[in-house]
Order: structure tokens, then C-alpha cells, then sequence
């Protein structure tokens, strides 16, 4: 069966590693996925990341950040746009995530941002995801 939608796959996969207490997940590659992960990490959602190529598509591996307690970081990662409704933005209507305690991820024309960011280049786009 195909997959109809790559970036809720690489977002549940995160967050069923991070509820098994995994150490790390392997997705399959691509280059929204790894924007995704670079603003994840700057964000500090995850230690980090690596590309590890092969025959395919490459094998995304993100390795799970955790706090002092063993309890993950991230303690809701939700899809916002989606294939059947693709929700966009103007720059003034970037949405505010938990009151400011979590982060909406942007895929603008300026690359994929995380909210703070795209408020700053004053760019609008697609809201991918909230993460808090």
C-alpha cells in the first residue's frame, strides 16, 4: 500500500520510539523530512540526526533526546497540515503554539522554519506540524 502522507509517518514514528523509550528511529529519507529534523534539533527535540545512504531512498535516524527523569522530550508532536487539507499561513497569522511554551514548523519559501523564525524573516507557508 502506498503512504499517502510521509511527513505524519516520520511524526508518528518519532512519537511511538519516544513512548517506547527507544534510543533512536529509522525513517525513510527525504529532504522535507530532513529540514524537518534540522529545525527539530535546532529546537532542541532531539540530540540529533544522520542521513545513511543506501541502495533507496536513505534511512533517516533520529536519535530521541530525554530528560533527567527518562521522560521524552517531546510531549506531543502533532500533524497540522494534511494531504486532504493543507492549512496555510499569512505572516500575521502564524500560530502560537501552547502560548509560547511549544512551536508550529512552517514549510515557507525560505525553507522549512520553525514559528519564531518565520515571524522574524516575516514569510508565511504551510504549517506542518505543533510540537511541544
Amino acid at each position: 500500500m502506498a503512504m499517502t502522507d510521509p511527513v505524519a509517518d516520520m511524526l508518528t514514528r518519532i512519537r511511538n520510539a519516544g513512548l517506547a523509550k527507544h534510543q533512536k528511529c529509522d525513517i525513510p529519507s527525504s529532504t522535507l523530512k530532513e529540514a524537518l529534523a534540522v529545525v527539530l534539533k535546532d529546537l532542541g527535540y532531539i540530540r540529533n540526526f544522520k542521513v545513511i545512504s543506501d541502495d533507496k531512498q536513505g534511512v533517516l535516524r533520529v536519535y530521541l533526546k530525554y530528560a533527567n527523569d527518562n521522560t521524552h522530550v517531546i510531549h506531543a508532536i502533532e500533524r497540522v497540515s494534511t494531504p486532504g487539507r493543507r492549512v496555510y499561513v499569512g505572516k500575521d497569522e502564524i500560530p502560537v503554539v501552547k502560548n509560547g511554551l511549544g512551536n508550529a514548523i512552517l514549510s515557507t519559501s525560505k525553507g522549512v522554519l520553525h514559528d519564531a523564525a518565520a515571524r522574524e524573516a516575516q514569510v508565511g507557508g504551510e504549517v506542518l506540524c505543533a510540537v511541544w
